[in-house]
């Protein structure tokens, strides 16, 4: 990963701790290192970017995408993949130690960094404030936020409207920790929390301003259906396995 995609270079244990007590301080400390702030430029490139696995892999491959795509017409610029094994298997609560080495890998082969990236998963909505957005967001030092289509802690304040664009504060702790937001009329919402260096409010007009027709933003939507074909084009090309 050059350091023009990422400040600092991560630390060998920020990407695969020697064991689950030095992972829950790994995220303690990288999640003091979050900042909520305003863009501080605009977004003409947003990343979308997710995994893809096989069920019960013992090997734990992780196949990963980043699709870069237009902030306002969202058509698709670039696709960059990667392949590496998992550090450690999967444990609820610390995902981003499986997903982010081969997402960074992913990056890396981005010919342009993008101004805000999107993930599929939690950002400070997480037991030690560090879900898989907040994670790669401080390892990339980039704008960034995360869409979870569940929730992993915490509770809705109150009850949501049935609107497209209806929003709730997301509580935890007596804290609020992210938005559940209503992307379709009637239809299940998703839950937004920062990564880095973005503000809920912004992450949340972002997240409905990319949603025009389907329950999921347009990025995170784009990034699951590469990371899929990757994973298919893997099979077909004979799955040759990773260093």
């Amino acid at each position: 990963m050059s350091r023009s995609h990422a400040d600092p270079r991560p630390s060998p244990d920020w990407l695969a701790p020697p064991d689950l007590k030095a992972a829950g301080t790994v995220q303690r400390l990288l999640a003091e290192k979050v900042r909520a702030e305003p863009l501080a430029g605009p977004v003409r490139t947003v990343a979308g970017v997710d995994v893809s696995q096989f069920p019960r892999d013992p090997r734990g491959l992780i196949f990963a995408a980043v699709v870069l795509l237009d902030a306002e017409t969202m058509r698709i610029r670039e696709v960059a993949t990667a392949l590496r094994r998992a550090p450690m298997p999967y444990v609820p609560g610390y995902l981003g130690f499986r997903e982010v080495p081969a997402l960074l890998a992913a990056f890396a082969d981005l010919s342009t960094p993008p101004d805000l990236v999107m993930v599929d998963g939690h950002g400070v909505s997480h037991p030690r404030g560090l879900g898989i957005a907040a994670h790669l967001g401080v390892l990339l030092d980039r704008p960034c936020f995360g869409v979870a289509k569940s929730i992993l802690v915490g509770k809705p304040v109150a009850e949501l409207g049935e609107a497209r664009g209806s929003t709730v504060p997301l509580r935890w702790k007596n804290r609020d920790i992210g938005t559940v937001l209503r992307t379709k009329n009637r239809v299940n919402p998703v839950f937004i929390s920062i990564g880095q260096r973005v503000t809920e409010g912004e992450a949340v007009e972002w997240a409905l301003r990319l949603s025009p027709r389907y329950r999921l933003p347009e990025p995170t939507r784009q990034a699951h259906e590469a990371a899929n074909a990757f994973r298919r084009r893997w099979l077909e090309e004979g799955g040759a396995e990773p260093e």
